[in-house]
C-alpha cells in the first residue's frame, strides 16, 4: 500500500500520514471509527521526504498495514507550527469533507486575479489563526501584508478563504451561505465601511474567533495559501459544476 501525507488546515492544524487516498482519508477523519464522531474537515495531500523538519523514517515505520491486511489510517507527525514548515510547492490538492464524510477536490493552482464587484473582501483565515476579516486588499496584497516579518505582527504562511456577502438590503436574495452572518449585519457593515472610508484602514476584525459558524457554504471564489512570496488558489466550483461532479456532495453541504 502506498503512503500518502496530509496536511490537515482545518479545524486543526497536523500533519497525517496515512495508507488511505484522500476520499477514503475524508471520509475516516470526519466520521471516525466511532458512532457520533462527524466534523467537516479541510485538508490537502502534500509530497514528502522533504526537510528535517518532520520525521519521515518514523512515518514509513509506524504507517504499515493492520496484521488482517487493514490499512492504517493515520500516523501524526506533527500537530503544531505544521503549516509554516512545509514549503508550498510541496503541496497538492486540497480536499474540503462535509461532516458525513463527502468529499470535493479543489484543484492547486497560481493565483489570479480576483474582481469580485465591490470595493471589498469578506476573508475567514483558516490556518493558523481563524477570525473572520473585513479588508480592502485583495488576496494576493492581503496575504503578502499578513505575512510581511516587517509587520508588528505576521504569519510565514496563512490559509483564508474569500467569502460570499450577503445582500444586506434584500438578505433573502442571497440564497444559502449558512449561519456566518446571522444576526451580525450591523457590525459587519461597520467593518465595511471602517476599510472602504477615508481613514486609511486596510483591515478590520469582524469576529476573533468563531470559526464553528464557517461553513463550505460561504466559500466566494477560492480558499488560498500565501507566504509573502508566492500565492496559491484552490478555486471554488460553482454549484453547476458540483451538481455535475459531485452532486451528493453538494447537498451534504447544503449548497441546494
Amino acid at each position: 500500500m502506498s503512503l500518502h501525507y496530509y496536511l490537515s488546515i482545518f479545524p486543526t492544524e497536523a500533519l497525517i500520514a496515512s495508507q488511505l487516498k484522500p476520499e477514503q482519508f475524508g471520509a475516516y477523519m470526519a466520521t471516525g471509527s466511532k458512532k457520533g464522531s462527524a466534523e467537516q474537515i479541510i485538508f490537502i495531500e502534500t509530497e514528502g521526504d522533504f526537510g528535517t523538519d518532520f520525521d519521515w523514517g518514523y512515518a514509513g515505520k509506524k504507517c504499515v498495514a493492520h496484521p488482517n491486511g487493514n490499512p492504517k489510517h493515520s500516523v501524526y507527525l506533527s500537530v503544531y507550527r505544521t503549516l509554516e514548515k512545509i514549503p508550498l510547492d510541496k503541496l497538492g490538492n486540497m480536499y474540503l469533507t462535509t461532516k458525513d464524510g463527502r468529499v470535493l477536490l479543489l484543484k492547486k493552482d497560481d493565483y489570479r486575479e480576483s474582481i469580485n464587484g465591490r470595493n471589498y473582501y469578506i476573508y475567514q483565515e483558516l490556518c493558523p489563526v481563524s477570525p473572520v476579516i473585513a479588508s480592502i486588499q485583495d488576496p494576493e496584497d492581503f496575504s503578502r501584508d499578513i505575512t510581511d516579518p516587517e509587520q508588528k505582527i505576521y504569519m510565514p504562511k496563512i490559509v483564508f478563504a474569500d467569502m460570499k456577502v450577503p445582500d444586506f438590503d434584500n438578505p433573502e436574495h442571497t440564497g444559502n451561505i449558512g449561519s456566518m452572518y446571522d444576526n451580525k449585519g450591523a457590525h459587519v457593515l461597520n467593518c465595511i465601511a471602517s476599510v472602504t472610508g477615508d481613514k486609511g484602514k486596510k483591515n478590520k476584525t469582524v469576529d476573533r474567533s468563531h470559526v464553528e459558524s464557517f461553513s463550505f457554504q460561504v466559500i466566494g471564489n477560492a480558499v488560498y495559501i500565501g507566504d509573502g512570496k508566492s500565492l496559491l488558489e484552490y478555486k471554488m466550483l460553482s454549484i453547476d459544476e458540483i451538481k455535475k461532479t459531485n452532486y451528493d456532495w453538494g447537498r451534504s453541504a447544503l449548497l441546494y
